[in-house]
């Protein structure tokens, strides 16, 4: 993104630099022109189109074809100032005018004008519709407005969105109420092994929970989901119970079960087959870190039966 304008919105926050990239990919044009732009004529004399600049503080405008409105072509005050140079304020905008015109449509991606503006210059663009009608005109200002009031808007849903998700529990009147989320994980999949973990994370961040509270769920829940992956036979089950103060992670699976639990809980103690390390995974720090980031964890396992881990969280103790 080479685009002044851009250039200019991002610089006092390099962390917003991502969302306005990502925002000027998925505006469209129309989201951010200035629809019914002024516009002359070829006929119009250049001393009106001095008046109409000034009076309408424009720096160009798109020449229409007054007949259909059809877009014919482009004048700006550059061309203006040369005419008067030439001492040649008598003529009209049709002897100074652009004729060929490069435009962009109501539903191109905002990226493009950008794009045109630094490769080409350009100060404006006008905006035709799928009739090929001038509908608007697109500044590199307009863009940087339309930026600015997006991210505003969404910043605005973003905080009520947050603001009613950690209020979820507040008008619900019951002797407890709890939410459940229930994630089924494959055994051996280690491609897809984070993604129950990674939906958890989403969820409480949508719900407002505190970031270091979000953190400790997040890693607690990627090492039982990986426990379930490495050790489950047939398939395990995630389970986030989420109650207004606490949280209660559980993992169970139907693996070869732990014959000493305590055991389980030492730094590098692991089970996990040799192909199983050689990925990488089972290197007997799991049972650790969970231990380690939840308040609370019990584990409950039968030889041949398998295994159920419970990892409490509670809520405002979060440092």
């Amino acid at each position: 993104m080479t685009n002044a304008a851009v250039t200019a919105i991002t610089a006092p926050e390099r962390d917003e630099l991502t969302r306005v990239q990502e925002l000027v990919y998925e505006l469209r044009v129309q989201e951010v022109m200035t629809a019914t732009p002024i516009t002359v004529t070829p006929d119009t004399p250049l001393a009106e189109l001095m008046e109409i600049m000034r009076t309408r503080r424009i720096s160009g405008t798109p020449v229409v074809d007054p007949a259909d409105g059809r877009l014919l072509g482009i004048i700006s005050i550059q061309d203006l100032i040369k005419a008067l140079a030439d001492q040649r304020a008598d003529d009209r905008v049709a002897d100074h005018m652009t004729p060929t015109v490069m435009a962009v449509r109501t539903d191109d991606r905002a990226v493009k004008a950008v794009n045109l503006f630094a490769q080409h210059g350009y100060g404006r663009l006008p905006v035709l519709d799928d009739a090929g009608s001038l509908v608007g005109i697109v500044t590199a200002s307009d863009i940087t407005r339309g930026l600015l009031r997006t991210l505003n808007r969404r910043l605005q849903d973003e905080e009520m969105r947050r603001y009613r998700a950690s209020h979820i529990f507040d008008d619900i009147v019951s002797d407890e109420t709890s939410l459940l989320l229930r994630y089924q994980v494959a055994p051996r999949d280690f491609t897809r092994g984070g993604e129950a973990s990674s939906k958890v994370k989403r969820a409480l961040e949508r719900l407002g929970a505190n970031p270091a509270l979000v953190r400790r769920l997040a890693i607690t829940a990627y090492e039982a989901e990986l426990n379930l992956v490495i050790h489950a036979t047939h398939g395990g089950e995630l389970r986030v119970e989420i109650s207004p103060h606490r949280i209660t992670l559980s993992a169970a699976d139907d693996g070869p079960g732990i014959a000493d639990i305590e055991m389980a809980f030492a730094p590098g103690f692991t089970t996990a087959l040799d192909w199983v390390r050689e990925l990488g995974f089972g290197a007997g720090m799991g049972l650790t870190n969970i231990k380690r980031y939840s308040d609370s964890v019990e584990m409950d396992s039968a030889l041949g039966r398998g295994t159920t881990l419970r990892a409490v969280f509670l809520v405002g103790n979060h440092t």
